[in-house]
């Protein structure tokens, strides 16, 4: 069974830094597309930034200059730096992947299990 595993989240001061991490673990060929969604009390889930395999990465408005989205083909895992946190980044994050290429079964998507973080003002 494909997963996306997180790491990183937790509780931060307004201003502050953290890391999230996310690696890809079962039988799988590739993956092109990797992002981050996010999902605050009461809001709908929404996407904060996504990268290709090629290395092309894309944000959402409300975190551009703020957060950055990487990853390490290899590793096939994916990181998001986010920094100059703000109370309104407090929500679970997600790791997700549109598409991945699983060897003898075709194309899946994958969510990870989410990784809450907390920013206090």
């Amino acid at each position: 069974q494909e997963q996306l595993v997180e790491s990183g989240g937790g509780l931060v001061q307004a201003g502050g830094s953290l890391r999230l991490s996310c690696t890809a673990h079962g039988n799988i060929v590739s993956i092109n597309v990797m992002d981050w969604y996010r999902q605050a009390p009461g809001k709908q889930r929404e996407l904060v930034a996504s990268i290709t395999s090629g290395g092309v990465a894309n944000y959402a408005d409300s975190v551009k200059g703020r957060f950055t989205i990487s990853r390490d083909n290899a590793k096939i895992t994916v990181h998001l730096q986010m920094n100059s946190l703000k109370p309104e980044d407090t929500a679970v994050y997600y790791c997700h992947a549109p598409i991945v290429r699983v060897r003898y079964r075709g194309d899946v998507e994958v969510w990870g299990q989410g990784t809450l973080v907390t920013v206090s003002s």
